[in-house]
């Protein structure tokens, strides 16, 4: 079964809503990284709302980042998205657990702290990428997005992100939705849509029983006349490769680079967001050292 994200505008050009189904990707993450419930929660949520971002984005090879850093213990949480919804993402601490909330649910907040930033860091393949910064509001993530939103681009947006972890830590459903008043909204949406998002069930609900993208658009915008824009597949995938883990070693400059091949004679470096390992010679290192000397 394929993830994918449904967007959708009023026909009035009024409130804006996209949808995602991630449950798929949210899996492939976890399968990745071998993640505790929490961070698998932590992650999915960043991975979602990133995607979700990515539907944004004008160009295919333009790329959204979301990064999160709480002072909590499972560190940063790091998910990156292109202008395909294709993403991928980390956290510093894949294994960290912690207690439930009282209400029986991950205490996803009390893993990524608040005592600090969310950073959404736009690549449109211009001289220098656009970065907006807004302190957190609870570290669970939705809620930050949220703050995002109308801090650094002034529409009032609610986000909602949810992943379901099973007995078997393997990802049950997982999805999200960003609904927005644009600038051509009335004062009544403004109640309505406010109701909407009042009544409608956790997204994770939801998709466990049986609903999709769409049906999460038409409950957010029911009255409306609806305009659909094309589906995307979203789904995690990696673009690592030896060539870019060459470039990194190359741009660690001379000196350190001597360095490695004086002590250790190789190196290995491994993929962050999907684990690949690289491995490195001498003959290798050397070449790569007289190409930093020129």
């Amino acid at each position: 079964m394929k993830d994918n994200i449904t967007s959708a505008i009023t026909h009035d050009g009024g409130i804006r809503v996209i949808a995602a189904d991630t449950t798929a990707l949210c899996n492939r993450a976890q399968e990745i990284h071998r993640m505790s419930p929490v961070c698998c929660a932590a992650l999915g949520r960043a991975l979602t709302g990133a995607a979700i971002l990515g539907r944004m984005l004008k160009g295919y090879d333009d790329s959204v980042t979301v990064q999160i850093n709480g002072g909590g213990p499972i560190g940063r949480v790091v998910a990156v998205s292109d202008g395909r919804c294709n993403v991928k993402g980390y956290v510093d601490n894949p294994l960290v657990d912690i207690p439930l909330r009282p209400d029986g649910k991950l205490d996803v907040g009390g893993a990524v702290g608040s005592d600090g930033f969310l950073s959404v860091i736009r690549d449109l393949n211009m001289k220098e990428p656009y970065i907006g910064q807004t302190p957190l509001v609870s570290g669970e993530i939705a809620e930050d997005l949220t703050r995002y939103f109308a801090d650094s681009e002034q529409l009032p947006t609610a986000v909602a992100l949810g992943v379901l972890v099973d007995t078997d830590y393997s990802v049950k459903a997982a999805g999200g939705f960003v609904i927005q008043l644009l600038p051509g909204a009335l004062e009544a949406d403004v109640d309505r849509v406010e109701k909407a998002i009042s009544e409608i069930p956790a997204v994770t609900q939801l998709l466990s029983s049986g609903e999709t993208p769409v049906d999460i658009v038409e409950r957010l915008l029911g009255g409306y006349e609806i305009d659909y824009f094309e589906d995307m597949e979203t789904k995690y995938l990696c673009d690592c490769s030896r060539e870019r883990m060459e470039r990194a070693l190359i741009s660690i400059g001379e000196k350190d680079l001597r360095e490695i091949i004086e002590e250790d004679g190789h190196a290995e470096l491994c993929c962050h967001f999907c684990g690949g390992k690289y491995q490195f010679d001498r003959p290798e290192l050397e070449n790569m050292l007289a190409r930093t000397k020129k």
